[in-house]
């Protein structure tokens, strides 16, 4: 790669594929950045909970700390405007706001969001809020079990509808859920997350039950805010190994999975009837109306995007080509995907504007004198970026990026082992560093406003 491949300015051909209006952003959540875990009446969260369950994260860590962005957010704000960036996309924490997932609502946490809004303003830069990146009220898992309860809808509908009446006047959009098949699948199936439990039943109801919060969430804030309503889905879509009719069929299932079960009930009113078949006993129960809940109007479509599945049924397996590499994540780097799956999904699904609301790698980052030199990142970065230009130019309506993620983060159960930011932050003392990724970004956005200056 030499040194016209990481030219910002190079991008030429983004410039008439994307609108002139294009959103250019970051994104983080609340879990992974705020800390001041039980700071000014927060309540905790499951994943307070399991971060102190040995042996669930690997490294041993918690979210105690984390960034501390709930002290440095000023801060933060400063890095999205030196960024340029014109969005940035947060999390709300759900027990900071409303410790025990009902009753009384904390002042202290509605007043750190109110400061962070009118700091984002007062930068210029848009805020786009997601209600649930995973952090439910540890109360809410003891009491009824979280969202293995039914009884969760109106309870999250209620927490959307506060949110939406304190800060709706001044949010660009809010998202009712991050990555529900995560949340499903994840923590209550194979137990790599929070709760952590293994039972593919009980992730299914789950799933419905997230849906149906979705659903209630949207109705419950449409009379309160003029702001724009979606839904932030991970889409990982699957493509057989070979042309084997078992890989063909289970990367049907795979894509039923992660993509359908959670776009049909939402732009078609129904569960795709292939996996309902597929899970047999495990099938979520469905009570008549609740289809109709799930199937609100949204105004955009939130997808995060990393990678795809490779599905195959040969033992052993056929392992992905990862002709461009693979992420430290171990995810293979294809972003020829992300073109294919979002044509696919708008002629499937004639969805609403939609925002890449997550897409970024997590790589060995080290700082050498002073610089992260990620050119990998960077490699990452501008092939994502062509990739949506050229969806756009078969017809995407796509209106945003977000990079995932603006700072080095808590990453779930890996820890702090895995960096996706574009800021190295050093734990130790919370400096934050701009890698070369992050002067990369910049100068591409300048570089694409310049072009669509008048």
């Amino acid at each position: 790669m030499n040194a016209l491949d990481l030219n910002p300015s190079a991008l030429a051909e983004l410039h008439h594929a994307l609108r002139p209006d294009f959103l250019w952003g970051a994104a983080t959540s609340a879990a992974q950045i705020e800390g001041a875990a039980f700071g000014e009446g927060k309540g905790a969260s499951i994943w307070d909970a399991y971060c102190r369950q040995p042996g669930r994260i690997n490294d041993g860590s918690n979210i105690d700390v984390a960034c501390d962005h709930y002290h440095r957010f000023r801060e933060d704000v400063a890095l999205l405007k030196w960024l340029g960036l014109d969005a940035y996309r947060f999390s709300i924490a759900w027990p900071r706001v409303q410790p025990d997932g009902a009753g009384a609502w904390n002042e202290a946490g509605f007043a750190f969001y109110d400061r962070l809004v009118d700091a984002l303003l007062e930068a210029g830069i848009q805020p786009h809020a997601t209600l649930y990146h995973w952090d439910l009220p540890q109360a809410l898992h003891e009491s009824m079990g979280g969202w293995t309860a039914r009884e969760i809808v109106p309870r999250f509908a209620d927490y959307a509808a506060e949110v939406a009446r304190r800060l709706g006047d001044r949010l660009a959009s809010i998202a009712t859920l991050n990555e529900p098949w995560c949340v499903a699948t994840l923590g209550y199936e194979t137990a790599q997350f929070a709760p952590g439990l293994t039972s593919r039943a009980t992730a299914m109801q789950v799933s419905h039950h997230l849906m149906l919060a979705h659903g209630a969430a949207i109705r419950a804030m449409r009379p309160l805010t003029r702001a724009p309503l979606g839904v932030v889905l991970n889409h990982t879509p699957a493509f057989p190994a070979s042309a084997l009719e078992a890989d063909r069929r289970a990367a049907r299932i795979d894509d039923g999975l992660n993509v359908r079960w959670y776009m049909d009930p939402i732009f078609r009113g129904s569960y795709p009837a292939d996996v309902i078949e597929y899970l047999g006993a495990d099938a979520p129960r469905i009570e008549p109306q609740d289809l109709a809940l799930i199937q609100q109007p949204l105004d955009f479509l939130g997808v995060n995007f990393y990678t795809r599945s490779f599905i195959s049924t040969q033992q052993p397996a056929v392992p992905a080509p990862g002709k461009q590499g693979f992420t430290d994540m171990g995810w293979e780097i294809y972003p020829k995907a992300l073109t294919q799956h979002l044509v696919r999904i708008t002629r499937e699904y004639a969805p609403p504007p939609i925002y890449i609301t997550e897409n970024g790698m997590a790589n060995a980052d080290q700082v050498v004198d002073g610089r992260v030199a990620d050119v990998e990142r960077v490699a990452y970065l501008r092939s994502h970026l062509q990739a949506l230009a050229r969806a756009a130019e078969l017809g995407v309506d796509v209106r945003g990026y977000f990079y995932w993620s603006l700072l080095d983060n808590f990453e779930w159960n890996s820890g702090y082992t895995k960096r996706f930011g574009l800021f190295h932050v050093d734990y130790a003392s919370q400096a934050r560093l701009a890698k070369d990724s992050a002067h990369w970004y910049r100068g591409f956005i300048e570089a694409f406003k310049q072009a669509h200056r008048p």
